[in-house]
Formats: C-alpha cells, structure tokens, sequence
C-alpha cells in the first residue's frame, strides 16, 4: 500500500512539473513570436530605421504619413498591447525576457497614450517639415550598387506624397484648433522657400547619385541622373512650391495665437503627457519647474567660481557681455570652426579608454558642416547616426553659420556632446547589440540618449578636454542651458509664459549668443517637452553613479558603470535603476 502511495505521489510530482515545464515553454513560445512579430511589424512602418539596418526592400520606400496609416497602425498596437497583456510575464524563465516584456509593454503603452492626441496634426516644426527630413536622409545615403541607386530613386518618387499627407495632417489641425504659433510658421515657411528655390546643382537630393560606382554601367548611371533629375524638378518642386504655398497662405492666417502648447483645448493634458513621455517619470511640469530653477541657482553658483580663477573683477553681467564680443574666442572662418571642432574630437577620443572598457563602437564619425540653406534655423550642432550595414559613418555636424555668434569656448561642451562620449558612443554602441531585439537596439528614449549627452559634458572633466576657465565657463553655460530648458518649456506650455520671460533665463544666467537663444527658444515652442530630457535624465545617471560609488566603494569601476549604462540600449530611467541596481549586486 505504501509503494502505491508513494507512486502516486510521484506521479503527481512529475505531473506537476511536467505541467510547470509546459507552460514556461508555452510562454517562451508565445514570447518569442510576439518579438519576432513586432519586429517586422517596426520594420515595414518604419522604413528609415530599417533601411539603416540595411534592409533593401525598406531602403526603397519612405513611411506612410496619412491618418489611414495611423489608425492601421493603432489597431496593429492595441493587437500587441493584447497579446502582452495576455502572456503572464513571470511565467518567462529568463531574466531578460521579463525585462524586456516590461520594456516593450511600456512602449506600446506610451504609443497608445500619444495616440489619442493625434499629434501628427503638427505636421512641422521651426525646423521644417517632411522634405526636410529627406534631405537629411539624401546627406546619409550611400549608393554602392544598382540596388541602392535604384532605391534611392524609388524615395524621390515617394517624397511627393509624404508633402502631400503632411499637408493633409496640417489641414486636419486647422479644422480642429490644433497647431503651430505664427513664429514656428515663419521659420518653416523661411525653409520651405529655400527648399523651392532649390536647382540641380544644389538640391541635396541629388547626392547619393553624385558618385556612382563602377559596378553600375555608364549606360544606367546616365538613365538613373535623368530620372533624378527629372523628379526634383518635376513632381518634387512642384510639390514644394505647394507647400510654400498651403504654409503661406492657409496655415499662417489661423497659426494659434498662443504661444505655448496649453493655450490649445487639448494642451494641458498633452503637456502633461509629454512631460511624463520625454523624462520616464512621474514627475509633474510643476515639479520640474522647481528642478530647473534649483538647478539654475547651483550652476550660477559654480561659474562664479570660474569667473574668479579666470581673474575678471567685473559683475556677472559684464563678464558675459565680455565674453560674447571680445574676438578672441570666435573663430574667422568656417574652415577654422570645423579644425578646432575636429581637434576637440579627437583629444576626446584619445581619452576613451579611461572611462570605457567594452562600450567603444566599431562605427567611426565625421565632423561636418550643417547644410548651408538651413543653417540659419538650425541648432550650433547636432549628431546623425551613421550605419555599418550601409558603410556610412556617424555624423557629428557643426554650425558654421553666423561665426559671431558660436563662441569656441563652448565648442567643447558641444563636441563631447554630439560626438564622443556623447552620442555617437551611445548610439553607435546601441547599433551593435546585436543580441538584443530591435526595440532596444533602435530605442529612442529621449531622457537616457540626452541625459547621457548632456552626462558626457560633465565626463569631459574627468577626460581633461577643458582647458582654461574660459572653456569651463562655456561647460557651466551649457549645463545652465538645459537648466533654463527645464523652466522655460514649463514656463511656455504650462504657465503661459511669453517669450521674453522665457528669454530671460538664458540671456542673465548664460553665455549663449542671442542668435543661439532665439534659434533654441523657437525650437522649444515647435516641440513641447523634449526639452525637459536632458537635465532630467543627467541628474538620474549622475544619482546612479553616486548610488553605485557609495554601494561598492573601492569596487567600484568607472568603465564597468558605463558599460553597465550603455550595454543595455536607451532605457527609461527606472528601468536604467533596475540594471544599474542589478549590476551592484553582482559585484558586492
């Protein structure tokens, strides 16, 4: 009687785990096809990303912009936010399949959120709109075989449509009072008309079929420059004058009267989205308004310092006035800018190894100019990311426009920035995790990519890119730029702020040259929220390192923290504390 029972007792042991066994497998199963099935998902939605990857079929077409597309790509979400909701997450055996489970489930969560606010009824920025965007595309496109070049053309031949849907998207926020101020219009529409005014011999879409290779026959190559050609003076200019036209005409009559997003009906709540969306927090724009303008007492605090060690007996005041017309810390020409921006960036590349152990990317990068005919709306510099797939290198590109107005003592803050540490380390390190799915390796999260920017500016202490007081200074102006970010974008979309309330910050409390401050403002009125990333998610990364330095003492390694942060692709800031608190663990 005894055998029997004890039988049955294992049998029902092994039944059970048998059951246990099944349903990991099952959720393995169901896990795996929902990664498999967002990827190609992303990847047909998304042929930018995807052609960087080197994805022919999706380096032939450019994305679908009209509210079709949106509502068939909605309903694709809500069907994966069902499928996550219905897999049982603890029930995955691995550690990273849960973490990653919560990463997406918090991605197409936030997707859903935005959603419902139809935010592409804002069809353009300060910075242009959709043609713009593809003449940064031609900039980063390399033509190695007849495919590409085949390809490229096949993107000439879509650009019209995409003008064309994001006029339609524009209309759709007229009739419903969801749209741009009057100055973000002036600057589209001051684009706009030198983008139509653009010939063959200076249309950047031209490029990529500038220098074709040899492999292409002469025959091709020549049909290939006609068809091009014909296109950006054909269908395309005429779909650029007709945005000029719709920009001019249609839209700047009803621009909304308000300067920030929360004059609209909608706005408060949308703000308060976007606040949430580009920090990965709770937080309120309330709260960081409070942050930034702490922020902003520290910093001021810290360039007094710099200012005594530079010897200057003057205000503060003074100084700036000082350091923003005295000729000596501005470069003569164009060619001057790019040498010292190129020299900067490689003293910080010799100073890598100090601070990375694994997270130094294989990928190389340019330093460039900004295109001429956009130069005078566009940021002191910007990063592009480069793609091995494709064979072209990140893309580190430098202001050379108004030279009076680009101090060369925050050319350093800016270089270690946008090239290294900053984000061409990141993303061009995130491009190479190649065991992790696509949503992390093409992750966006603005709080991790620009906290870590704005983190590398404070590294380039350690890396000794700073040289004299001057330079120091120019780092301080920078940090005191995102901290005025902090409460001038909370001040515009949620208190209502003028502009030169907003302008205020800046102009008493920074170096930055008026023409940077207008140029920067007017980016903060065509893009709410994204501002606040930056100072938000610096602060976190520096609270990690400070927590990691107190948890491990003597154990603690620089170069495995940052291959801690950089490892694990762009994450929202909780997400970045569970990996950072895991990695402590390891090493007590």
């Amino acid at each position: 009687m005894k055998l029997i029972t004890v039988a049955a007792v294992l049998f029902v042991a092994a039944s059970g785990l048998a059951m246990e066994m099944n349903g990991l497998q099952d959720a393995a199963g169901a896990w795996s096809k929902i990664v498999v099935d967002w990827e190609a998902f992303e990847r047909a939605e998304d042929p930018l990303t995807a052609g960087a990857e080197g994805d022919l079929e999706a380096l032939a077409r450019l994305p679908e912009l009209t509210a079709a597309a949106d509502a068939r790509r909605l309903a694709a979400i809500k069907s994966f936010a069902s499928r996550l909701h219905a897999l049982d997450a603890s029930a995955l055996a691995a550690a990273d399949d849960r973490f990653n489970h919560a990463f997406l489930k918090r991605v197409i969560d936030e997707r859903l959120e935005r959603a419902a606010f139809d935010p592409a009824r804002l069809a353009f920025t300060n910075e242009g709109g959709a043609g713009t965007s593809i003449g940064y595309v031609a900039r980063t496109t390399a033509v190695g075989s007849r495919g590409d070049a085949d390809a490229w053309i096949s993107r000439l031949e879509a650009m019209p449509r995409m003008i064309r849907e994001s006029i339609a998207n524009a209309r759709r926020g007229l009739a419903t009072g969801f749209t741009q101020p009057r100055s973000v219009v002036e600057n589209a529409l001051e684009i706009a008309r030198a983008e139509a005014a653009l010939t063959p011999e200076t249309d950047p879409l031209l490029l990529p079929l500038a220098s074709l290779p040899p492999s292409i026959p002469q025959s091709h190559a020549g049909a290939l420059h006609a068809r091009a050609r014909s296109l950006t003076t054909g269908p395309i200019a005429a779909a650029r004058r007709e945005w000029v036209r719709f920009l001019d005409s249609e839209y700047m009559p009803k621009a909304r009267a308000g300067l920030g997003i929360g004059s609209l009906k909608e706005g408060r709540d949308y703000y308060a989205f976007l606040a949430r969306s580009f920090t990965t927090t709770n937080l309120t724009p309330d709260e960081i308004h409070g942050i930034g303008l702490e922020e902003v007492a520290r910093i001021r605090r810290e360039m007094q310092e710099q200012i005594r060690a530079a010897g200057f007996n003057g205000s503060f005041a003074d100084f700036l006035q000082w350091l923003r017309t005295d000729p000596r810390f501005y470069a003569r020409t164009r060619q001057e800018m790019l040498e010292k921006a190129s020299e900067i960036a490689k003293r910080a590349d010799d100073a890598l190894p100090k601070l990375f152990r694994k997270s130094l990317p294989r990928l190389p990068y340019g330093v460039r100019e900004v295109p001429r005919e956009i130069e005078d709306q566009y940021t002191t510099g910007r990063y592009f990311p480069g793609s091995m797939a494709n064979g072209i290198a990140g893309g580190y590109i430098v202001n050379t426009g108004k030279l009076d107005q680009r101090p060369l003592y925050e050319l350093p803050a800016l270089t270690v920035h946008e090239a290294v540490p900053g984000h061409h380390l990141q993303i061009a390190i995130s491009q190479e995790l190649g065991d992790q799915p696509w949503f992390r390796r093409n992750a966006t999260t603005t709080a991790f990519v620009e906290g870590w920017g704005l983190y590398s500016e404070f590294l380039a202490v350690e890396m000794g890119i700073y040289r004299d007081p001057y330079e120091r200074f120019g780092r301080l102006s920078y940090e005191m730029w995102r901290a005025c970010r902090l409460v001038a974008d909370t001040g515009i979309h949620w208190k209502g702020w003028t502009l030169e309330t907003a302008r205020a910050c800046f102009r008493d409390n920074s170096a930055l040259a008026p023409h940077n401050i207008e140029t920067e403002l007017q980016r903060y009125v065509a893009d709410p929220g994204q501002a606040l990333a930056y100072k938000i998610g610096e602060l976190r990364i520096k609270a990690l390192r400070q927590k990691a330095q107190n948890a491990l003492g003597s154990r603690f390694d620089v170069r495995d923290f940052h291959d801690t942060l950089l490892l694990g692709g762009a994450l929202p800031l909780d997400m970045l504390e569970m990996r950072v608190d895991g990695w402590i663990q390891g090493r007590k």
